[in-house]
């Protein structure tokens, strides 16, 4: 499945039935917005919300983390999902959050996903309409979870990385706070990045909204280091971003490599674990 859809394929691919799509729309805790309210107002038609803090591990004070397989499966099946459907993820802002959407639904087997480029502000822009209100409730869909623990890196993992050096990693947040001259918009978190990462902000990767062609992205993963033969692990704030880096490295047709779930959440919180700034 291409990882980025247009507006155009999506609406026909809408007229025939022949997608499952999903608002995964996510905003950081500063911004004082409800995702899901903001859904409600206005969506794709057919479209069911996906809260990307309600579908993850409980059992971590970490914000979003991956859930386990069986609880993902739960969530997808409730939202009529099933493992033939062809997934297609948007978010309300353009490009942001969707993309954590399309690496988890990967991350627990399933192909079948791609990402709406320029999100609902290209598909109101490409003049297609939306609905208002509650989706009626879903078939329960027919969805197996196998996880993929190649996809995603943990706390003991970038410790190695640091000693090693094997991975690149890519931060995605934006350059001030990766060099810590802005607060983080969680209180309490230190400023700075994980020592040796590189900083690549996820505006980088955007044109008004949309993912530039492969080429271009190539361009712009080089200037940030990325190298034949040297894995990649992408970081963020708490693990949403980082996804569209990711995203653009598989839309470039480069090796993917991993993202770091904890991210910046984890690594920037703890006091045994080093920063630079």
């Amino acid at each position: 499945m291409p990882p980025l859809v247009t507006a155009a394929w999506l609406n026909e691919a809408l007229a025939g039935r022949g997608a499952k799509v999903l608002d995964a729309s996510y905003y950081l805790p500063n911004e004082g917005k409800d995702a899901r309210a903001l859904f409600v107002s206005a969506n794709i038609p057919g479209a069911r919300f996906f809260d990307l803090d309600d579908v993850c591990d409980h059992a971590t004070t970490l914000a979003h983390m991956l859930p386990s397989p069986p609880a993902f499966a739960a969530a997808m099946a409730g939202l009529g999902v099933s493992d033939a459907d062809h997934v297609v993820v948007y978010d309300q802002r353009g490009l942001f959050s969707a993309a954590r959407l399309w690496w988890m639904l990967r991350v627990f087997g399933h192909d079948k996903v791609s990402v709406l480029d320029g999100g609902l502000p290209g598909w109101v822009a490409a003049g297609f309409g939306v609905e208002a209100g509650e989706p009626a409730g879903a078939v329960m869909g027919d969805f197996n979870a196998i996880y993929r623990g190649q996809m995603v890196r943990g706390l003991d993992d970038m410790r190695r990385n640091l000693e090693t050096r094997a991975a690149l990693v890519l931060d995605a947040r934006p350059a001030g706070r990766f060099d810590a001259s802005v607060p983080e918009p969680r209180p309490g978190m230190r400023g700075g990045h994980i020592p040796g990462a590189k900083s690549l902000p996820l505006a980088a990767l955007l044109e008004n909204g949309y993912m530039p062609p492969p080429a271009r992205l190539r361009e712009i993963f080089a200037a940030a280091g990325v190298a034949p033969g040297r894995e990649v692990i992408t970081s963020c704030g708490s693990g949403i971003t980082a996804a569209v880096l990711t995203l653009g490295l598989v839309v470039a047709g480069l090796p993917e490599g991993a993202l770091y779930d904890g991210s910046w959440s984890e690594w920037g919180a703890r006091d045994d674990t080093p920063i630079e700034v």
